[in-house]
């Protein structure tokens, strides 16, 4: 009685080179479909959906308790609501009403009342009143040089531009720092002497 072969595909025939039991590959056939392995379940992935805030309205970490609607705080420092904003526009723009009634000679005042006012009750105040101050009082040094020049033949050349430059930037530097506060954005004036802070 003759020994019958094994089946090529038969994934429980030995394997003829080493004389093992052949393991099933993917692409080798089963014989009874029954003996097949059951397919892996498909994982199905849900994303949570939350509807509730990270913090309550009373929670420390929720910076937005108390905050008029859309008003947004931005990154490292707080929310700035209307009062401050009025008062950091005529901070700026009270150094340019101040130039253009004494011609140039106390274009700080302004800025100086204010300062002293709203210097402890906001940060955002406080530096626009201190910058504009700072310089108001640096334009103002600018032009008594310019003037004092202006006595002499050579410095005349010299005093009268310094004259023009500590005029037309109180005036023009005031009204961008103005627009700058009221998009509740800080603005900080160049060539100033830092006498307040």
């Amino acid at each position: 009685m003759t020994q019958s072969q094994p089946h090529p595909h038969d994934p429980q025939s030995p394997d003829p080179e080493h004389g093992q039991q052949r393991r099933p590959s993917a692409q080798t056939a089963w014989q009874n479909p029954a003996d097949a392995p059951p397919p892996f379940p498909q994982p199905q992935y849900t994303q949570p959906q939350s509807t509730q805030p990270p913090f309550a309205a009373g929670h420390p970490g929720n910076l937005y308790a108390g905050r008029p609607q859309g008003q947004v705080p931005l990154a490292g420092r707080q929310p700035i609501d209307a009062q401050e904003r009025t008062w950091a526009v005529v901070a700026h723009l009270s150094s340019v009403i101040a130039w253009a009634v004494s011609a140039g000679w106390l274009s700080f005042v302004g800025p100086l009342v204010i300062y002293l006012l709203q210097k402890d009750r906001s940060r955002f105040v406080r530096n626009a009143s201190s910058g504009a101050f700072n310089f108001a009082v640096s334009m103002a040094i600018v032009s008594i040089l310019g003037w004092i020049l202006t006595f002499t033949f050579v410095g005349a050349v010299i005093g009268i531009p310094m004259i023009v430059v500590g005029g037309l930037g109180s005036l023009v530097l005031g009204i961008i720092g103005a627009l700058r506060a009221a998009k509740d954005e800080p603005y900080t004036y160049p060539l100033q002497i830092r006498i307040l802070s």
